[in-house]
């Protein structure tokens, strides 16, 4: 009887995708290894409802697991055949010479009789050359280019004039006088020459890495920077939308006040005309009937009092009813059309100044053209806050310092600005060490106060890298970003280009490392800004 034929694919495990090692089979009819189905209903344990990976069916309670004694003998079978099959030679594989028919695999070639061998030949090819062996190496497909194709001879001289390799016959006829080494002995000032090569090459691969890593940070933080942006806009938006609404809705009360008033006085019009009509109508009765009485006195006496006509309202009756509302549609549309003006012309300026750069990479070299020194205005320095090697180093401290009163001066918090203003592109770095925060800042930030509107990032008027030993964030306007915890220098680089408004802060080491950057959309001149907590200082460098 043929022998069946099945597929490996047929044997696997759809969890593992292996073998399967001790096969069980469940309700459904699929097959898994007894540990991959055992380890994926253990996690349904809780719900009691167990489901085969493939179809999905269910069952309750949990089903016993029976061995599948064909599959475990097919795996078994298939092991064995695929030990006879490595012997095979594959796709790749050097075949041996010497096989007939079914190819092996081989494993060694000898250079001097210019043949490969699978095991058993190379075995009886070392037990003929046993007394005079033969130069062997591992098996190869590149045997005809170790031969020399003149002479037919192995290649082992290396000729330096010509840089190619040669036989030993070629030294003596194409190459003679010419400068020759043994392989060998090129190949050991090679190998050196490799070592130099890898070298460098793994030191290109780790210092490509990090510009990968660099652009990688860099394009997640113009994400968050865009993100960040986009969500400021709705929240803008929706208070623009709900104020307009608002005053919709106080134009609409407006209008209908005006309406019931109008309608309240109208109303009250209407009574005094219709009591008038009925009064006219009246002595009009009264004349028709006085017009036909007999008695010439009585005519001549009642006609005097019927014939006064009673009092009218003519003059002012829709004086005070005129409401027109074409006065009214156009000023609303007047304020329809300078709200539509301003929309375009303030999503403009916002356009102009929305830049798309293309990401480089930036070297810190390139970032030290803008570099400029920092200057601490001594009139901004708060009490808690102590100066020292020559105003460069900034340290919190718990004694009042004697610092002479100020406008300029902040009154509640450890924080200084510097008296440089940003110009154009600027660059800086500074060291620090405990909690500090690095900013920028308008000089208009309040001094005096003890609130939010005088703390470095917490307003509209600052923004602020605040890093600690923990923790990292971004802050503006009392909203942070927490920034994904990774190893930061204790050098931090600030760069700012207000023209583009966009301020970037990076970790300086070997290279520079993105840790954020946000769009200031600056207004007025920034000014470099430091705040210092408690065991904490910041170093200008």
């Amino acid at each position: 009887m043929a022998e069946a034929r099945f597929s490996q694919d047929e044997l696997m495990c759809p969890v593992c995708l292996d073998l399967l090692k001790d096969p069980v089979s469940i309700q459904c009819g699929h097959s898994y290894c007894k540990r991959c189905i055992t380890g994926c209903w253990d996690q349904e344990d809780r719900k009691k409802v167990y489901s085969c990976p493939q179809c999905r069916q269910t069952f309750s309670p949990r089903p016993a697991l029976a061995r599948n004694t064909m599959l475990t003998e097919l795996v078994e079978k298939l092991k064995k055949t695929k030990l006879t099959a490595d012997c095979d030679a594959g796709a790749g594989d050097v075949q041996c010479d010497v096989c007939t028919g079914r190819k092996y695999k081989a494993i060694k070639s000898c250079l001097m009789c210019q043949e490969s061998y699978c095991r058993t030949h190379f075995d009886r090819h070392e037990e003929f050359h046993s007394r005079k062996p033969h130069k062997v190496i591992d098996a190869t497909g590149r045997l005809q280019e170790m031969i020399c194709q003149k002479h037919e001879k192995l290649l082992e001289v290396f000729c330096r004039t010509d840089q190619k390799c040669i036989c030993m016959l070629c030294t003596m006829d194409g190459h003679k006088n010419h400068n020759t080494v043994s392989a060998a002995a090129q190949r050991t000032e090679k190998q050196k020459q490799l070592k130099e090569t890898q070298k460098m090459f793994q030191q290109r691969i780790q210092q490509r890495e990090k510009d990968l890593q660099q652009l990688r940070d860099t394009v997640e933080s113009h994400k968050r920077s865009a993100q960040t942006a986009v969500e400021d806009g709705e929240r803008i938006f929706t208070e623009l939308i709900r104020s307009i609404e608002r005053s919709r809705s106080e134009l609409i009360r407006l209008i209908r006040d005006q309406e019931k008033a109008a309608v309240s006085q109208a109303e009250k019009q209407v009574e005094r005309l219709d009591q008038e009509i009925n009064d006219l109508r009246r002595r009009d009765a009264e004349l028709e009937q006085l017009s036909h009485t007999q008695d010439h006195i009585q005519f001549l006496q009642s006609f005097q009092s019927l014939s006064a006509p009673p009092e009218s309202t003519d003059d002012d009756l829709f004086s005070s009813l005129v409401v027109s509302s074409d006065g009214l549609r156009e000023s609303v549309c007047q304020l329809r059309d300078k709200l539509e003006d301003s929309c375009k012309e303030e999503l403009k300026k916002i356009s102009d100044r929305v830049t798309f750069t293309n990401i480089v990479l930036w070297t810190r070299k390139d970032f030290l053209q803008y570099s400029h020194q920092l200057t601490l205005d001594l009139n901004t320095v708060n009490k808690h806050v102590h100066l020292s090697e020559n105003n460069r180093v900034i340290t919190y401290t718990k004694i009042v310092q004697s610092y002479p009163d100020h406008p300029d001066r902040f009154e509640c918090f450890p924080q200084v600005l510097c008296r440089e203003s940003v110009c154009g592109r600027y660059y800086w770095e500074i060291e620090w060490s405990g909690d500090v925060r690095i900013s920028v800042s308008y000089k208009s930030i309040s001094r005096k106060e003890c609130s939010y509107k005088c703390q470095l990032g917490l307003n509209r008027q600052s923004w602020s890298l605040s890093c600690s030993s923990y923790s990292c964030t971004f802050m503006h306007h009392n909203k942070k970003s927490y920034l994904p915890v990774k190893p930061i220098s204790s050098r931090i680089g600030v760069f700012v280009d207000d023209r583009e408004g966009i301020l970037s802060f990076y970790s300086v080491s070997d290279t520079m490392s993105l840790i954020y950057t946000a769009e200031t959309g600056s207004t007025e001149p920034l000014y470099p800004g430091f705040w210092v907590g408690y065991r904490s200082s910041v170093k200008l460098c």
